[in-house]
């Protein structure tokens, strides 16, 4: 089984494209989506819709959830409030409801998805340091462990079963090892933050055990101008060229 695991589209069509199109030539048996359709960019209904076609075994992510009034955006940077607002205005019924029919955890195979942390989902909490990785690992059921949220790929690993150091890699593969969990970041599609402005995605590949952190390119320009063409702010445009 080979699995694309992708997040944090956030109405970025073109990445969201380009993404698509190189998972295609994986040849990949499913697709996993830790959460966030939306917000930020300028293409919410036709990521929803694109979306859609995928067929994907989802979680629901902040901004999801905050597109259809099912969590506060009072957290929310006033780049992303104004985001999310405009992007309520864009959404049809249909949309909304499609929004809300993601839950806050599944479980799949040997994998778990969300979009934040298994301690409090709904709270949206990142993962930034190990401390923070373990609190997920603890509770994960699961020999894996894939989240979105922070836009910064990264994995964790902990021993499973006994008692050791928790660490972090940041290389592009990695081979799973027997005895040991793994806490994933796959990065973002649509709002990379990790210093590299080109789309995220992942792929597992079960057969082989390997988890493969990659990267596209795709037209920035083009989605800055609809950014800017829809009225939003333009620091969101302005962080797409630089991976920010």
């Amino acid at each position: 089984m080979k699995y694309a695991i992708i997040s944090d589209i956030h109405s970025n069509l073109e990445a969201f494209r380009a993404v698509i199109g190189a998972i295609k030539k994986e040849k990949v048996d499913k697709y996993l989506f830790v959460g966030d359709i939306v917000g930020y960019g300028a293409d919410p209904c036709e990521c929803i819709a694109d979306f859609k076609k995928l067929k994907c075994t989802a979680v629901v992510g902040n901004h999801d959830w905050g597109a259809v009034d099912l969590t506060s955006i009072e957290g929310f940077n006033s780049y992303a409030q104004e985001a999310i607002k405009w992007t309520i205005d864009q959404l049809s019924e249909k949309d909304k409801e499609f929004l809300k029919s993601f839950p806050l955890v599944k479980k799949i195979d040997d994998i778990t998805l969300v979009h934040s942390t298994l301690e409090n989902p709904e709270k949206w909490h990142y993962i930034y340091s190990t401390f923070q990785a373990h609190k997920s690992i603890e509770l994960q059921e699961t020999k894996i462990l894939f989240v979105g949220h922070s836009h910064m790929p990264i994995t964790f690993l902990e021993p499973s079963g006994t008692k050791g150091p928790i660490r972090f890699v940041k290389e592009e593969t990695v081979q799973i090892q027997k005895d040991y969990k793994y806490l994933i970041n796959v990065g973002s599609v649509g709002q990379p933050r990790d210093g590299n402005p080109r789309a995220c995605y992942c792929i597992y590949d079960k057969e082989t055990q390997t988890i493969d952190i990659k990267r596209v390119e795709y037209d920035i320009k083009k989605a800055q101008e609809k950014i800017i063409e829809a009225g939003l702010p333009e620091r969101l445009a302005q962080r797409l060229e630089n991976g920010e």
